[in-house]
């Protein structure tokens, strides 16, 4: 199973696809459920409730984590199936054209050996069985390529859909943990939360810098000028 993983991600490079996906997808979960945590927590700092009942917050972020989910799930499965039958088709066309450029050469082989076997150069019939079993040997080969390219292009497909819809269920996921530990939700609970978010950031942003081989603080700074943005302007309109 391992060397078929191997084999199957230096075919499609579908880690790459797969982290990308994981780290912008986590972080949108994440600013999703930041929104409507906000929505919450702007009522307590208005003073319009002290307390904000958890399973409130709860079932509005886990409704919009699922929905995420199989948005991401079934958007991501449709459009690499349609992308990797894209790179078939185009690997069928390449592979008609080489056909007709070898047949060309075999008219051009036989034109000669023709010759030949007028001039009585060569052994006709032996330079013809081997050069069959050579073509033959080519063409299977060429099958067993083609059948590892699906199976490896059908094994990517399913593993980035995967990711694609985990990734914003678990970025929306971790910013509820304080919610669910509480019964009525106070001021406190609603900061627990936003540093949650603000640790993931710092984490996505140290990876992203780790992969990319540039700054980290850098990578950081991004995410988490994003992260104050989405508070700014939240707090601002509902306020």
């Amino acid at each position: 199973m391992i060397k078929k993983f191997r084999t199957y991600a230096n075919i499609t490079n579908f880690l790459s696809i797969a982290r990308r996906y994981f780290v912008n997808n986590f972080y949108d979960g994440m600013l999703t459920i930041l929104g409507i945590i906000l929505g919450f927590f702007i009522s307590i700092v208005n003073g319009s409730h002290l307390t904000v009942e958890s399973y409130l917050v709860l079932l509005t972020g886990l409704a919009t984590s699922i929905s995420m989910f199989v948005s991401g799930l079934s958007g991501s499965y449709i459009s690499e199936r349609a992308e990797q039958r894209k790179i078939k088709l185009q690997l069928y066309k390449a592979m008609v054209l080489i056909e007709e450029a070898r047949l060309n050469e075999e008219e051009i082989k036989n034109e000669s050996e023709e010759i030949e076997k007028a001039m009585v150069t060569i052994n006709f019939n032996n330079n013809i069985g081997r050069k069959k079993r050579g073509i033959k040997k080519q063409r299977v080969k060429e099958q067993k390529a083609k059948t590892l390219q699906e199976k490896a292009q059908r094994f990517a497909t399913i593993v980035v859909s995967l990711v694609n819809g985990f990734a914003p269920f678990l970025g929306g996921l971790f910013p509820l943990f304080p919610f669910f530990f509480i019964e009525k939700a106070i001021f406190e609970t609603f900061i627990y939360s936003f540093l949650i978010i603000f640790i993931c950031i710092v984490l996505l942003g140290s990876f992203i810098g780790f992969i990319s081989e540039e700054s980290i603080i850098k990578s950081i700074l991004q995410m988490l000028t994003a992260f104050g943005i989405t508070i700014i302007i939240s707090i601002f309109l509902l306020n």
